[in-house]
């Protein structure tokens, strides 16, 4: 007897955040490593208002890309290490399951190292990026990161050096969430006309509508390598 899906995806986000819970281990090794990265460019970019506020954008998405990276791979380790994995892939379950639970679990601590990264960063850089339209960017970036993350993770934590690994096939893959997320964010934050961004939040949504699909069905093939 097959366990039903919402289920399954319920045990797995609980058993992750109830792990991250006792050992605050990995969003606290994201949100360090954040720290840090904003500390670095506000510091390199004080002297100059004009740059500071041009890439302040892109300071937010590529410290969450790299951030992100640190914690899929803990994410996946943790799995592999306990084997739990192997445990998920011998019950009687879907395997769209363990990807759904997976991804929403990667999602939220990456969610939550951007929450709290928006207002750092208007204290540090001075400028407003607690808009509204900002988070609803920060919603679908974070959620592009996470779905190629996780197929991408899943892959690399069964090779020699998965972070390595993970990094170097993330990055290219994560390029169309990066680009659509930074220019849709410096439009917002530059009070730029509606018109002149909200077609990068839409192909921000759509990418996300491709890779979400896309990875649901490799999963199952990927995981069973």
């Amino acid at each position: 007897m097959t366990t039903s899906f919402h289920t399954v995806v319920l045990a797995i986000i609980q058993k992750d955040l109830q792990a991250e819970l006792r050992s605050r281990e990995l969003v606290a090794t994201m949100l360090l490593f954040s720290l840090l990265s904003v500390l670095v460019f506000s510091f390199a970019l004080e002297l100059d208002r004009v740059a500071e506020e041009q890439a302040v954008s892109g300071v937010l998405w590529v410290t969450l890309v790299f951030a992100s990276l640190l914690g899929l791979n803990r994410s996946m380790a943790i799995e592999s290490d306990n084997a739990s994995m192997d445990a998920l892939l011998l019950a009687p379950i879907h395997r769209s399951a363990i990807f759904a639970g997976k991804l929403i679990s990667n999602f939220l601590f990456t969610l939550a190292v951007g929450v709290l990264l928006l207002p750092l960063m208007t204290l540090l850089f001075n400028i407003n990026l607690l808009s509204g339209w900002l988070w609803t960017v920060l919603l679908l970036g974070t959620l592009g990161i996470c779905v190629t993350g996780t197929l991408l993770a899943t892959m690399a934590i069964q090779t020699r050096a998965p972070s390595a690994v993970l990094a170097i096939v993330q990055l290219p893959v994560v390029l169309p969430i990066l680009l659509a997320s930074v220019t849709a964010s410096n439009g917002i934050i530059g009070d730029l006309p509606f018109s002149d961004w909200i077609a990068w939040v839409q192909i921000l949504a759509v990418v996300n509508l491709i890779y979400i699909v896309l990875s649901f069905l490799m999963f199952a093939y990927v995981i069973e390598e």
